[in-house]
Order: structure tokens, then C-alpha cells, then sequence
């Protein structure tokens, strides 16, 4: 299907999140443990066509997509004898920095490439330039830790108060609104943000000044603007500090809230219920997204001030990275091959599994257009 700039998304692509159950790799009916590109293959991943798959692959970025991408390293690297690909999760910032000084063949990103950015890696590009890539989807959850309290929900204006220290005690009045009936303690409120530069902290901060602008006056970047609060490296930093403390808050992709077994917060949008960061509730809100990039660039333009019923409106959608030209010789197979995997549909379905939602099924179609013409 070809996509058109500003196209919205349809709600129904995101039908594969209400598959569950144990949605991994498994072997596809043939004995023949070789692809027809001569690579060789494991009986248990015989569908990933591994190509000219060879040596090593380096990428460094998002910790958002972490997890997600252990998952589909573990497959690829069981299926292409020979292959290791070594993603670093150092953020998204530190990612972009790595792939504009030519230093790995790709970098995932919770957030578009800037102008600048885009300007950087033309000097590593040879004759291209970076573009985004969508691959992995899914909610930020807001998750928390206080002792006696398993259901707790807040609203854009108390979050954005929370994380610039103006509300700094947990049964403070605006939390006992939203809250009634819940027996709330006089516990001190520990916000931890990213002290990395952060694609996921671009994101909450872009749903907080899109929701509530009046209670959030600083932009929406990378880095943390606000004042106070503690700083933790990485997505599993900050879900290690929130886990280990009594009174924490902080935000992290919802496969890092599973993991460690920590409560998250349901939203009050404006819609009739509170909204639950759920890989679901997420879907409804990037199905509504936009494509802001221009030609094989699909970079997207989402809507973090939604109220419709159900949608969950802290996601991110984290990109991969790539040179669209001037990729260098030696890793363009493995760099082709891998992303083949990660953007068909075994490699989207694992997805799931790992509480990221599937990109919709139109920009997968896209991408698997685009990644055979890397050069």
C-alpha cells in the first residue's frame, strides 16, 4: 500500500496485539536448514532468511527497545551461524551520537532525527542520509512504588507538578481527588527521571507540555529540564530505583514495569474512565499517528493530547536509524538481513510477548519495501 505524508494509521493494524500466548519463533516445516540465499539456518528459526549474513553488526541506542531487541537478537543470532549483532543500550541520545560518527551501522531512537542531526550524518552517509525507521511500539508506563496503595490514578497537571517538585507529598489534595476512597500516606514523593539523554523522556515531556502546558513550561527534549527530582541511568535504572524505594514515581517502558513487578498508574484523560498503559490502550492512541517524513524517511507525528476513550497517550515509537545510501560494504548484509527480521511478521509477533506493541501493519509493509533498496 503506498502511504502518502500525513497518512493516519489505521486502528485495525494493530489487530495482532490481542493475540496472547507464546508467540516465538518456531520451526517452519521444512528439514532444509539452508535459505535459498545460501545461508546457512537453525532448524528452530528456519524462517529468518539470514541472506549474506556475516561477522559483526554493531548498533548502540534506545534503552527503550532494549528488551525488544534481546529478543530479536537471540532469534537472529540462532538462526545465522557466524552472525553477532551487539546493540549497546546507552539512550537514544548517545545512540544518534555514535551513528552520526560513523561508529555503528545503526542506531535506535525513542524520537525523529532533528535537522541537525539529519545534517550530521550525511558526513557518514556517503551520498544518503540518516532516516527513521519505526519498528517498536508501546506505553510509557508511569510506575510507582507506595506501600499500601496498588490502584492509584493521576492526571497530566498532578504528573507534571509531581516531576517539577511543586507537589511533593503523596496524600496531597489534587492526589486525593483523583483518588477517593484510597487511603493515601504522608509519604514523601521521590521522582526519578533519566539522567541520560533520552528518547523516552522526550516523549513524557512532550505528553506533559501536549496535555497540561500551563504546569509545564520547559521543552521537550532529551535531557531533563525540570527541577529536583533523582537521576537514574536508563530505563532500568529508573525502574530499579522506583522498585527499591518506598514513595518512588518515575517513568519507563511498560516491559520494564512487568519485569520488576511494579504498579503503574492509570491516566485520567478526560475520557470516561481511567486509561491503563496497557500495549492495547497504547495501540489506540499511535494508530492515530501521522507520517511527518518524506519519502523513504517515516518519521511519525503523534498525538500525546488525545481524550479518545480507551487510548493511552504516553508511547513511544522507537526508530531504527539507517543510511538510506553509503552504508559501509562490509556490514550492509547483515545490517539488511536483520532488519528483514525484525520488521516481518515472526519478528513483529515477538513483540508482543515482551509488552511493545507491533508497528501498524502498513508501515511494516513500508519498511520491508525499503529495506532491500539500503545501499
Amino acid at each position: 500500500m503506498k502511504l502518502h505524508r500525513k497518512t493516519g494509521l489505521r486502528a485495525t493494524a494493530f489487530g495482532a496485539l490481542a493475540v496472547s500466548g507464546a508467540l516465538v519463533l518456531t520451526a517452519c516445516g521444512s528439514d532444509d536448514n539452508t535459505n535459498p540465499s545460501g545461508g546457512k539456518k537453525t532448524a528452530a528459526a528456519s524462517n529468518i532468511d539470514c541472506g549474506d549474513a556475516k561477522g559483526q553488526l554493531l548498533a548502540a541506542g534506545s534503552s527503550a527497545q532494549k528488551n525488544a531487541m534481546d529478543l530479536w537478537v537471540k532469534n537472529f543470532q540462532a538462526a545465522c551461524e557466524g552472525v553477532e549483532v551487539n546493540y549497546q543500550s546507552i539512550g537514544s541520545g548517545g545512540g544518534i551520537t555514535k551513528f552520526t560518527q560513523g561508529q555503528v551501522a545503526f542506531a535506535g531512537s525513542d524520537s525523529a532525527l532533528k535537522e541537525d542531526e539529519v545534517a550530521a550524518s550525511q558526513k557518514v552517509c556517503t551520498g544518503g542520509k540518516g532516516i527513521n525507521l519505526p519498528m517498536v511500539g508501546g506505553p510509557v508506563g508511569i510506575g510507582y512504588k507506595l506501600d499500601g496503595v496498588d490502584n492509584l490514578v493521576l492526571d497530566a497537571p498532578t504528573l507534571a507538578k509531581i516531576f517539577d517538585s511543586k507537589i511533593t507529598k503523596w496524600n496531597d489534595p489534587a492526589i486525593a481527588k483523583l483518588n477517593p476512597g484510597v487511603k493515601l500516606p504522608d509519604t514523601a514523593i521521590q521522582a526519578f527521571h533519566r539522567s541520560d539523554e533520552s528518547g523516552t523522556t522526550q516523549n513524557f515531556t512532550k505528553y506533559l507540555k501536549a496535555a497540561t502546558p500551563a504546569d509545564w513550561p520547559y521543552e521537550a527534549k532529551k535531557s531533563w529540564l525540570a527541577k529536583g527530582g533523582q537521576a537514574a541511568n536508563g530505563s532500568s535504572g529508573v525502574a530499579s530505583a522506583v522498585k527499591d524505594t518506598n514513595g518512588a514515581i518515575g517513568y519507563f517502558e511498560l516491559s520494564y514495569a512487568t519485569a520488576n513487578n511494579i504498579s503503574t498508574v492509570k491516566l485520567n484523560t478526560g475520557a470516561a474512565q481511567p486509561v491503563e498503559a496497557t500495549t492495547e490502550n497504547a495501540s489506540k492512541a499511535i494508530a492515530a499517528a501521522k507520517i511527518k517524513g518524506t519519502g523513504n524517511d517515516l518519521a511519525l507525528e503523534l498525538d500525546y493530547a488525545t481524550k479518545a476513550e480507551g487510548a493511552y497517550p504516553i508511547v513511544l515509537v522507537t526508530y531504527e536509524i539507517v543510511c538510506d545510501k553509503g552504508n559501509k560494504a562490509e556490514t550492509l548484509p547483515t545490517l539488511k538481513a536483520f532488519l528483514n527480521y525484525a520488521v516481518s511478521e515472526e519478528g513483529q509477533k515477538v513483540l508482543s510477548d515482551a509488552d511493545y506493541a507491533p508497528v501498524p501493519a502498513e508501515i511494516a509493509a513500508k519498511i520491508r519495501e525499503i529495506v532491500p533498496t539500503l545501499s
